[in-house]
């Protein structure tokens, strides 16, 4: 796809615009992991049929012993009985942090040597607190270029000891490997503890992954502030559902909150365990309008005021914020987000960089962000460094002011290939009022 100049609104309408939301990135690559622990066919159902959860069934079905097949609902998931065995070529997950981490832990469970590699930038990002603690029980990881980063070569043997530690401050996605790992140690094993030392970045990520553990069956009690106990057993269910995502919500949230419109969700709320559904609070403290249902929220834009807010704990929504804050009447500082520097792109200074193309300026530093509205929007082409949330986060801007175009707008394919469908719908909604 060529660049693409984004068209604001050109009316308004009061009724609320629904938009078609994709299921979870972040659920769906969990839901195929743990179809993939339980012997006999197992449905995911309501899927993201996107890059990464698409690269992730790939990797699984080079397992032997594992086949994976994408449907209309989602994907099958058909497990022989026993140990897996390793795949024969390297496993590439493209850029897909989340499956590349849950993968190093997966493959401990196969017999023989599972390599696991990706694209540049993914080889670039932090894989060493998740192998260390991998080599303290038991499981080898070899970096075959840099220490502590992908390509690696996990070398499949039955995990050691029921007390586990890993440093989680990078990034909870090592929790959560560990976590699920833990779960497949076999029926009949004693309890395994799991502990994250030190700061945890982004919680809401492991409570998504208790939550799926929990609702396949896998018992998971949290027995202290960062520590879980995981009762190792087969998965029971045989279908697994995924809710939308609450990142991909968020876009649509922050154009209302732009052009002053009304956005509703359905079938998601205050009830899920995703970080990201905590947006709709920040635009409310913003001056939005917000109703937050524990399955449905609205968000109305009213005149925005800037606002200092710690995103820890919804990393995903950082950028779309950012595309929000330059619209408001003062300075918003967004913290807590020292770990977006080693995403898709530096998702700090990438911002703040494409922010001062559109003439808006912002300052960053180790782990915040600060955007400095007040000068009109300049047109500008937007680089989004293949870096999905960068390309539909910005495209937000261009709901409100003319000359803004899109570079790459493919890449929002990687979380959410029908967004500028959507984009289109929502412009179509409001012409017709």
């Amino acid at each position: 796809m060529t660049d693409l100049p984004i068209a604001p609104l050109a009316g308004t309408s009061p009724v609320p615009f629904r938009p078609r939301l994709p299921g979870s990135k972040s659920i769906t690559n969990r839901g195929l992991l743990l179809a993939a622990q339980r012997p006999g066919v197992t449905e995911v159902v309501g899927a993201l049929h996107a890059e990464d959860p698409l690269l992730l069934a790939d990797a699984l079905a080079g397992f032997h012993g594992l086949e994976v097949a994408r449907t209309d609902a989602g994907f099958r998931v058909d497990r022989a009985a026993g140990r897996l065995g390793a795949p024969a070529a390297p496993l590439f997950l493209g850029g897909a942090g989340t499956p590349a981490r849950l993968m190093l832990a997966f493959a401990a469970e196969a017999d023989g040597a599972t390599v696991i590699t990706g694209i540049p930038r993914l080889c670039e990002r932090p894989m060493g607190a998740l192998i260390d603690a991998l080599g303290r029980i038991g499981i080898v990881c070899d970096c075959l270029g840099a220490p502590g980063c992908l390509p690696a070569r996990v070398h499949g043997a039955t995990p050691l000891g029921t007390a586990w530690e890993i440093d989680g401050g990078q990034s909870s996605q090592f929790v959560s490997a560990l976590l699920m790992l833990a779960g497949r140690r076999g029926d009949g094993h004693p309890p395994i503890t799991v502990t994250a030392v030190g700061a945890l970045a982004s919680r809401p990520y492991v409570d998504v992954t208790v939550q799926q553990m929990t609702a396949v069956g896998i018992p998971v009690r949290e027995i202290g502030d960062q520590a879980w106990q995981v009762t190792p057993t087969t998965p029971t269910t045989s279908s697994i559902a995924i809710e939308p995502d609450a990142s991909a919500a968020g876009y649509f949230l922050a154009a209302a909150a732009i052009t002053g419109t009304t956005v509703e969700i359905a079938g998601l709320g205050s009830d899920t365990r995703q970080g990201d559904i905590g947006l709709a609070r920040v635009l409310e403290e913003m001056g939005c309008a917000v109703t937050l249902a524990p399955e449905a929220v609205v968000v109305t834009g009213r005149p925005l005021k800037g606002i200092t807010v710690d995103m820890d704990a919804m990393p995903d929504a950082v950028l779309t914020l950012a595309a929000v804050a330059a619209f408001a009447d003062s300075p918003t500082r967004i913290t807590g987000i020292a770990n977006l520097r080693a995403k898709e792109s530096d998702r700090i200074s990438a911002p703040a960089t494409e922010l001062a193309r559109l003439g808006i300026e912002a300052a960053e530093g180790d782990d915040w962000l600060e955007i400095r509205p007040g000068a009109p929007v300049t047109p500008a082409t937007v680089e989004t460094y293949n870096d999905h949330r960068m390309a539909m986060a910005f495209a937000l801007i261009g709901l409100a002011n003319p000359g803004v175009t899109i570079r790459d707008p493919a890449c929002a394919g990687k979380s959410f290939p029908g967004f500028w469908d959507e984009l289109a719908r929502l412009r179509a909604h409001h012409a017709a009022a």
